[in-house]
């Protein structure tokens, strides 16, 4: 996919990634079907927000707080380490060296020298089955340690730094968010963004009066974040720059439901919940995203809706679902602005990796924006049924007020504005009498009132009008790990030779869809190659031409590595009777038929119209040979 660090002569810094021509062409596909599956189909509001952020929008969303990992640093070398990673890499190498002097695995390889140094090294060392299950559990709920919970774990199994054998200090705070200054003095400081979703906050007003005040309705934003990772390691799964898309969907608190819910009711999903977790187990459960919105699993029907939504989306861009789980965040590890999240977690060569979080935010974002700024960040919707109520009503002589508590009359003022019900009928009766005293919130002093500067009456107050702080619901996608781990469940190898590699990309993602390969370089198929790649252009089918002199086995087996789905072969009976064969990637299969004919079906092919066994009744299968007079 010509993925590396950036660049040719200069040494990269880790965590810092370009992608070249098939890796940007299946990065724009998987964006591409993104926007389909998600923006059109569910009808989302489309935004484009800056990265560079001043600084007071991360102070007030509690990123500048709280937005950071634990780390810890070697005693010697001073080398950074995450501290969670360090506690998962040397305990899982420690059960694999367990496995192994038990015989019942072997321990894993790695090709890779460099990634030797970086792995943990496992020993054959057999662990006493008890301490086989506490690794197990800790392993389970690694994800709910607080940072002196990870220092203990380190002291009391005598975890060391890896690379070099070394003891590590106790965890500290990282805030990954990179710094920067906006302006030429760089009075205004700022920050790259760690997320997508304050762009979307900042501009709820606008968004809401775009769909005409009515909730709900989500935004949607596809762009880059930069987070400043301790250690970043594992290629694509932990970098510090990486392209999200996220959404951020607006309901009413007292109604969660979505309309569109019984259309994924039956989807059937891989969940492991927090109660799972928290008891040191990985036991996940197949279950229906209807049945476990009924059965409180997941907290409500938006949640659920877009979680189903997450893995068909997931599915149609070529994720292994054997390979997909959801799971559940425990209590410690929820973000600061979270209520319940479910993350999708997809498996590859380093373990189970997050790759999606579904959050229901609440209603954290907006309120704290609202509070900072002093801007409603409201939804005020006309009641069917005006709301009537009675109420006690606090009404003062202003004039009077003044000029017997002179300073103190704002404070008394707010005082009584600021009881309830019940201590409002009590002060109407004291002021019946004919006095009340009040008292200063730290009972430091009292005042005398009467009748002449306050009175409380019962009033009927009609409300036609129902204001309101929507909550969100997020689904946020790291399209790089997406791309990485659809790498590695696509690549396969062919069983008759396993130097060939196939790249099993579905064509909807996979960069280029159609291969044409004319057999020979002779003038005269110069004008096929020119019409059929022109005919596919026209049909919107993005192919390219391999004219090299290469057999034209090697010419299939480069492009299957590539995950070219379809290839079309122009030979000599192209030339006299303009038919043309069609390959399928996977099996190898080829049928033959009229150009146009051919064309017809590999466009329906790449649009997902048929299937290669619909193609199949389409074209008779060609035999290898054909008829030239």
């Amino acid at each position: 996919m010509h993925l590396h660090l950036t660049s040719v002569k200069y040494i990269g810094v880790a965590g810092l990634y370009d992608y070249g021509p098939p890796g940007s062409s299946l990065q724009a596909n998987i964006i591409a079907e993104w926007r389909k599956h998600f923006i059109i189909e569910e009808h989302m509001l489309e935004l484009d927000t800056t990265i560079m952020t001043p600084a007071p929008v991360f102070e007030t969303s509690g990123h500048v707080a709280r937005f950071a990992d634990w780390m810890v640093k070697d005693t010697k070398t001073g080398d950074v380490l995450r501290a969670d990673h360090l506690v998962k890499n040397v305990l899982e190498a420690r059960l694999a060296g367990d496995k192994e002097a038990r015989g019942m695995a072997a321990a894993p390889l790695t090709e890779d020298k460099k990634k030797k140094k970086k792995a943990a090294k496992s020993a054959a060392v057999k662990l006493a089955d008890e301490v086989v299950t506490e690794y197990e559990a800790i392993l389970a709920q690694l994800d709910n340690y607080s940072g002196p919970e990870l220092g203990e774990l380190c002291r009391k199994h005598n975890l060391r730094n890896p690379d070099t054998d070394n003891e590590v200090g106790e965890p500290q705070l990282f805030n990954l968010m990179f710094a920067s200054s906006i302006g030429p003095t760089g009075q205004h400081p700022g920050y790259l963004r760690p997320e997508t979703a304050q762009g979307h906050f900042l501009n709820f007003s606008r968004l809401l009066e775009f769909n005409n005040g009515r909730v709900p309705f989500a935004s949607a934003q596809i762009g880059r974040s930069f987070r400043n990772e301790i250690s970043p390691r594992a290629g694509l799964l932990r970098v510090r720059e990486f392209t999200m898309a996220e959404i951020e969907h607006y309901v009413d608190p007292e109604d969660k439901s979505h309309e569109r819910f019984s259309e994924v009711r039956d989807v059937k999903l891989t969940l492991l919940d927090r109660h799972v977790q928290e008891a040191g187990k990985s036991t996940t459960v197949e279950m229906t995203v209807g049945e476990a919105v009924d059965k409180g699993i997941i907290a409500n029907e938006t949640l659920g809706y877009f979680v189903a939504r997450i893995y068909q989306f997931l599915l149609k861009i070529g994720i292994n679902p054997q390979r997909l789980r959801f799971r559940q965040h425990m209590a410690n590890e929820m973000a600061h602005y979270a209520t319940d999240c479910w993350d999708a977690e997809i498996h590859n060569s380093t373990g189970w990796t997050e790759c999606v979080g579904c959050a229901d935010r609440a209603a954290y974002d907006l309120t704290v924006h609202t509070n900072k700024t002093g801007h409603p960040l409201v939804v005020r919707q006309a009641l069917k049924e005006p709301i009537v109520t009675q109420k006690e009503i606090p009404e003062w002589n202003k004039k009077a007020l003044g000029k017997t508590y002179k300073q103190d009359a704002g404070i008394i003022q707010k005082i009584v504005e600021s009881m309830d019900q019940q201590e409002l009928v009590k002060l109407k009766g004291e002021l019946a009498q004919g006095k009340t005293v009040i008292t200063s919130s730290d009972g430091a002093k009292q005042w005398e009132l009467t009748p002449e500067v306050l009175t409380v009456e019962l009033k009927t107050l009609k409300q036609s009008i129902r204001e309101y702080t929507p909550n969100v619901i997020e689904p946020s996608f790291g399209l790089g790990r997406i791309l990485y781990t659809l790498l590695e469940h696509s690549f396969w190898s062919r069983e008759q030779d396993v130097e060939r590699g196939v790249l099993s990309l579905p064509p909807v993602v996979a960069p280029t869809k159609v291969l044409i390969v004319p057999l020979s370089a002779r003038e005269e198929f110069d004008p096929l190659v020119k019409e059929v790649s022109s005919k596919l252009r026209k049909a919107g089918v993005f192919s390219r031409v391999d004219d090299s002199n290469t057999s034209i086995g090697k010419r299939y087996a480069r492009n299957d590595e590539l995950g070219t789905p379809f290839g079309v072969t122009l030979d000599f009976a192209s030339v006299q009777n303009r038919t043309m064969t069609l390959r399928e990637r996977d099996t190898m299969d080829q049928r033959i038929g009229s150009i146009d004919d051919v064309i017809a079906v590999v466009t329906d092919l790449v649009f997902g119209n048929i299937t290669w066994e619909e193609a199949c009744e389409r074209l008779p299968a060609y035999d290898g040979v054909q008829a030239i007079e």
